[in-house]
């Protein structure tokens, strides 16, 4: 038996906690994005963030638990998820919270798709017709076959990037959580986007690469680091116990629940965000989104039932929690 398995309840309870609290993010991020760089909030969000999951890891076993002898594995994981968060909040600070969003939650459909290369599973017809109604509803909320100049391509295609960058890390993240403490995993996930978002303010901090653009995403991501205003402070804060609440819940999640049994409770998200982006923006979802919505979480609740039915033991035979 595994501890990465035996636990469902609690890892239900997680992802709920970690989802709601990434909603909480997302807005903090978009409040934030017409005044500040994101490299500057993610270096400020991860250094406060940093403090709040070290207190996770003393909780857990103190400083010994930071050992690995899969540093690689460990580095690679950070890399995508920092690639996943920068992609994501490149297109939040331009895009309605909700079609961002949504447009994000193909991730499910991708984790099914590359557990057929990297985990040796088998993916039968039902779920890949699924798949394929998910990227239907992507490419029916980002509408190619129409020329809107106050969008760029790009920004509709930066979510689902983000989306495939967070799959191929929960796959790793399935991997590692056998021998890895979830808030171990948080540390190196913070001190990664530490490293990262340093190394943009060292090459960009000065704001020279956003004049010569007039990307919003782009701007977003390279304008010049500024004082945070005192107003600013406490979001800022928010940010960073965000962020040490989310690392931890989502690495421990998925560590003690079978991914097919908590993965659904992700789309709580949605409607969080439809929420926040009319209560705080005005943002009010297009019909367009509503129908990609749709199509896209339809097929992910789908694959999961399927995947439940394909787990499910035999009439008589008792579940032993660990097997996959």
């Amino acid at each position: 038996m595994t501890q990465a398995t035996d636990r469902p309840t609690l890892g239900i309870a997680l992802i709920c906690l970690g989802v709601a609290v990434i909603s909480v993010n997302d807005l903090l991020i978009k409040v934030l994005s017409a005044g500040y760089p994101l490299h500057q909030m993610v270096f400020f969000r991860s250094a406060i963030g940093l403090v709040f999951t070290m207190g996770f890891v003393m909780a857990e076993g103190g400083p010994s638990i930071l050992r690995t002898k899969t540093p690689a594995i460990h580095a690679l994981r950070g890399a995508l998820v920092v690639g996943a968060n920068m992609t994501f909040y490149a297109a939040v600070a331009v895009l309605p919270l909700a079609q961002a969003t949504a447009l994000f939650f193909v991730a499910p459909l991708f984790i099914t798709l590359l557990s057929i290369p990297m985990l040796g599973e088998k993916v039968g017809a039902p779920r890949l017709t699924a798949v394929l109604i998910g990227l239907i509803g992507v490419a029916l909320m980002q509408q190619p076959w129409t020329s809107d100049p106050g969008v760029s391509r790009l920004v509709l295609l930066l979510p689902v990037i983000a989306a495939l960058l967070y799959a191929l890390m929960q796959v790793l993240t399935r991997r590692l959580g056998v021998t890895t403490r979830a808030s171990a995993m948080a540390v190196y996930t913070q001190g990664t986007f530490l490293i990262v978002s340093a190394g943009f303010f060292l090459v960009a901090g000065d704001g020279r690469f956003a004049e010569a653009t007039t990307n919003e995403s782009l701007t977003f991501l390279l304008r010049a680091w500024q004082w945070p205003a005192p107003g600013d402070w406490p979001v800022f804060l928010g940010l960073g116990l965000c962020s040490g609440v989310v690392g931890y819940c989502l690495s421990a999640a998925y560590r003690m629940a079978n991914a097919a049994v908590i993965a659904p409770f992700e789309y709580i998200g949605l409607p969080l965000a439809i929420l926040w982006g009319w209560s705080v923006f005005g943002e009010w979802p297009s019909a367009a989104t509503w129908a990609g919505c749709a199509l896209i979480v339809g097929a992910g609740l789908f694959v999961f039932i399927r995947e439940q039915q394909k787990s499910a033991p035999a009439p008589g035979r008792r579940v032993r929690w660990g097997r996959r």
